[in-house]
């Protein structure tokens, strides 16, 4: 979804600064006020029940039925955090040469072949980077779940994280050794994950650059020594 929106934001059309910035509004905005707002609008008697039984819809419990509750906070993460996301995507597609995409419109290619050949693969390292910061969020959800849900609904509406279980277990039941325990669980988890990702998939980008580096140099150092071979011959020839 994101890189739909970026691929729409990054046209030229009227009003693209307004949409960009109703687009990042939500990331920037405290979890605190997101949470409180969410919460009450989507009570069972909430705004959002009552926009629904006013189009002659059922209401639905959004955060305490299972069901429903998982979905909603999917719907929530998505909507906070995608700002960031199109931000990432918006400037990783601008880095991209402008000739490429004459090239290919010379060639007769399509809008969607294009994004295609051109802006998904040279988006990689931009999309892993994307990847590799959602892993670690993930694990470390704690907010938006204890605020719209609190340390105990969370459990019942089957939502809880490994953060919100380390602060109801430990510092809600006054069991702080167990909690710290579970926070070195939690640390040492996002810690291997993200070597783990690090080396399997971030080092190909890091890779590369060393060795455009590296070449770089020996380029350098083959030209100094094709000048002072030169050098060297024109004191011969005097």
């Amino acid at each position: 979804m994101a890189i739909l929106f970026a691929l729409l934001l990054n046209q030229k059309f009227k009003g693209r600064g307004l949409i960009r910035t109703l687009i990042f509004v939500p990331y920037v905005v405290s979890e605190v006020i997101v949470g409180t707002g969410w919460s009450l609008l989507l009570q069972k008697k909430g705004a959002v029940n009552q926009i629904l039984e006013s189009l002659g819809m059922h209401g639905v419990d959004w955060l305490a039925n299972p069901k429903v509750a998982i979905w909603t906070l999917l719907l929530l993460i998505s909507w906070k955090y995608i700002g960031f996301a199109v931000i990432l995507m918006l400037a990783g597609m601008q880095s991209i040469p402008e000739e490429l995409y004459e090239a290919a419109k010379v060639d007769g290619a399509g809008f969607w072949q294009i994004q295609k050949s051109i802006t998904l693969p040279l988006l990689g390292a931009t999309l892993r980077i994307w990847v590799f910061l959602s892993m670690i969020g993930s694990l470390q959800l704690f907010d938006l779940v204890y605020i719209i849900w609190g340390q105990y609904v969370s459990t019942t509406a089957g939502v809880s994280t490994m953060a919100t279980y380390m602060v109801r277990e430990g510092r809600g039941a006054g069991n702080y050794g167990y909690g710290s325990a579970v926070a070195l669980i939690i640390f040492v988890i996002s810690l291997i994950v993200a070597l783990t990702y690090q080396h399997f998939v971030l080092n190909r980008d890091l890779d590369g650059a060393l060795t455009e580096k590296k070449a770089s140099k020996k380029r350098k150092k083959r030209q100094t020594a094709e000048d002072e071979a030169l050098a060297v011959a024109m004191e011969g020839v005097k």
